[in-house]
């Protein structure tokens, strides 16, 4: 079953609550495992080949509702790859430097090198869904508020667009992920944690007090996904319930994605494989 075409967002006609949160794709969990296992090899080979070739970067960019389960996908999907060429970067609340400069500045900071993998756990769509849920915050960027109409959005879903254009015409992939988890989803995971002493650190009390904006996300995230989704920087709407299939489902999407890639191990020039020969005859000789 091809995820990748399943969940890919197709801005004409996109509406985020025609997309069930407890999605498997007819998958059932021991078949879903071992289609992620399959991917998870694959994400390790062509990982080593992405760093090998060193002209390429891929992007990966997630974005959900607190306790959707951003960190643990990160960490089961990343898990087989190499450290040395994958980044993690997580963006919290604005701190003042961050905040004297463009809303874009610190996600471009943030940007993998050459040969890596970036992930973005937040990202520069907090810009066009946090504070466009709370435009007070704007204050702390020197704009006025009271400048939020639509038309201040669509312009910044303009520079999002044209920014990920700009990454892709030079090199990095952007390829982003929405993990879509229901209301009562979030509530028994926020629950959970409460219950569980080696999870309590993750609770907020701050992120149980957002749900009461709950619909004003959503339809802050659809606004967003259907003004941003396109050819050069994709979105996915990846149903967050079952935890085994988001896993899964995001696995399968980054191989689809880093095989339409094609990273290669690069080829010795004829003077670099002559110094190499030489040096071969060298350590044989000894």
């Amino acid at each position: 079953m091809d995820l990748e075409q399943r969940y890919r967002v197709r801005p004409k006609g996109f509406r985020l609550a025609k997309h069930d949160p407890r999605d498997a794709a007819d998958l059932d969990k021991v078949t879903s495992e071992a289609r992620r296992a399959e991917d998870l090899a694959k994400l390790d080979l062509l990982q080593e080949r992405l760093y090998a070739e060193g002209s390429r970067a891929l992007l990966v960019v997630f974005q959900a509702m607190d306790a959707a389960g951003k960190d643990g996908t990160i960490e089961h999907v990343m898990s087989g790859l190499n450290p040395q060429g994958v980044r993690v970067t997580s963006f919290k609340q604005p701190s003042k430097a961050e905040l004297a400069h463009d809303w874009l500045w610190r996600c471009q900071l943030a940007l993998p090198a050459r040969g890596e993998i970036g992930i973005f756990n937040r990202s520069h769509y907090e810009e066009v869904v946090a504070v466009r849920v709370h435009p007070e915050y704007l204050a702390g960027q020197a704009l006025d508020p009271a400048r939020a109409d639509d038309g201040f959005w669509d312009e910044r879903f303009e520079d999002i667009v044209a920014w990920e254009r700009h990454l892709h015409r030079n090199g990095t992939r952007v390829v982003k992920f929405f993990l879509h988890v229901s209301r009562d989803e979030q509530r028994q995971r926020f629950l959970d944690r409460a219950a569980e002493p080696e999870k309590q650190w993750k609770f907020s009390a701050g992120d149980v007090a957002e749900r009461a904006h709950w619909d004003d996300y959503q339809r802050a995230f659809e606004a967003a996904l259907r003004a941003t989704s396109t050819k050069e920087a994709p979105w996915y709407v990846v149903p967050a319930d079952r935890k085994w299939f988001m896993r899964t489902a995001v696995a399968a999407i980054l191989v689809h994605h880093l095989e339409a890639m094609e990273p290669s191990f690069p080829r010795l020039a004829a003077e670099e494989r002559k110094a190499m020969d030489e040096a071969v005859t060298a350590l044989q000789a000894e």
